[in-house]
C-alpha cells in the first residue's frame, strides 16, 4: 500500500485523561482514519499488555505510580468501523528501571503527542485466529 502524508498534529494531552481514549478519540473526531502516533510524558498507574500466544490473550500487568513515557509509538487504523489507535510503550520508573508492552491504559501526568495523518487506501484490523486483530498481509 502506498500513502501520502496528510495533516499533522502536534497537542498536549490534558492531565488526567486516558492517553488511549485521547489519541482515539482525536482521530474520531479529526477523522483520522489511518496515521502514526507517538509521544512522551509522563503516566500515571499505567497498564500494559503482553500478548501471550499460547492463550490468545493479553496479560495486564498494572503499574502503580509516576512512569516517565520514554517512548511511545503506534498507529491509527479502523477496527470495528471506528478509528483504533494501537500503541506501544517503553515506561520508565524512578530507578531507571524500562517497562515494556501494549498500552492498555494511562492517566496523563504530562504527554506531549504527536499524530501523523496518512492519505491512501484504508487499513482495517479484522479478526485473526491467533486472538489478534490485525490488518491483511501484504505480499511484496
Amino acid at each position: 500500500m502506498r500513502f501520502s502524508k496528510g495533516r499533522v498534529f502536534l497537542l498536549r494531552a490534558p492531565e488526567g485523561e486516558n492517553l488511549v481514549n485521547f489519541v482515539n478519540e482525536l482521530a474520531k473526531k479529526k477523522n483520522i482514519i489511518v496515521g502514526s502516533v507517538s509521544a512522551i510524558g509522563s503516566l500515571r498507574n499505567p497498564k500494559i499488555g503482553y500478548f501471550e500466544e499460547k492463550k490468545g490473550q493479553y496479560k495486564v500487568i498494572e503499574l502503580k505510580g509516576t512512569y516517565e513515557l520514554v517512548s511511545l509509538m503506534g498507529n491509527i487504523s479502523i477496527k470495528d468501523g471506528e478509528p483504533f489507535a494501537h500503541i506501544h510503550v517503553a515506561l520508565g520508573d524512578s530507578e531507571g528501571r524500562l517497562w515494556g508492552g501494549h498500552l492498555i491504559e494511562g492517566e496523563v501526568f504530562v504527554a506531549e503527542v504527536f499524530v501523523q495523518e496518512l492519505l491512501g487506501e484504508i487499513l482495517e484490523r479484522k479478526p485473526q485466529e491467533n486472538g489478534l486483530s490485525l490488518w491483511d498481509e501484504e505480499p511484496l
